[in-house]
């Protein structure tokens, strides 16, 4: 069972450590009302989720201190902020989703998707990314021409195929 399966944490607990880290990224420290700014909540809503998190061994804090990611608070930190990149990565660069919108729905998705489906999805990135050099795949160039248009274009090689059948 992962750490983030046993801790059992509430997508806003999640958050919480998603934010800490990256606030620690950006400053180096990382204080109350620089999370409370960040996730736009008040202090006493971030000191109440610091101490549940600390009470997890996820993070260390000490009033009016400092707030410091555990080993394993960092672990799981990752883990969202990944699931949230992939996530992100796929709504705007695969079905073309607006910036905004995906970035909301990557939100809501990273703290619900089953580990069979991000494992899932993660290869398929992994899958599509090595066969982009620099260009996009002629399937995805269909794939968005119909989410514009609702037309299909043919496959090339299908159509090849074809013309070929019918020489004979």
């Amino acid at each position: 069972m992962s750490i983030i399966e046993n801790k059992n944490l509430s997508s806003n607990m999640e958050d919480y450590l998603e934010k800490i880290a990256a606030l620690k990224k950006e400053n180096d420290v990382v204080r109350v009302r620089d999370i409370s700014q960040l996730l736009g909540v008040k202090s006493s809503s971030v000191n109440a989720a610091l101490k549940s998190l600390s009470k997890k061994g996820l993070v260390e804090h000490e009033k009016y201190g400092y707030v410091k990611l555990t080993s394993d608070g960092e672990e799981i930190a990752y883990k969202v902020q990944s699931r949230h990149d992939i996530l992100l990565k796929f709504l705007t660069k695969i079905l073309s989703i607006d910036d905004d919108v995906a970035l909301q729905d990557a939100c809501k998705m990273e703290h619900t998707i089953s580990k069979q489906t991000f494992t899932k999805l993660t290869k398929f990135m992994q899958f599509v990314e090595t066969d982009l050099d620099g260009n996009k795949p002629e399937w995805l160039k269909r794939f968005k021409h119909y989410l514009k248009t609702g037309r299909k274009i043919r496959c090339k090689m299908r159509k090849l195929a074809t013309e070929k059948n019918n020489r004979r």
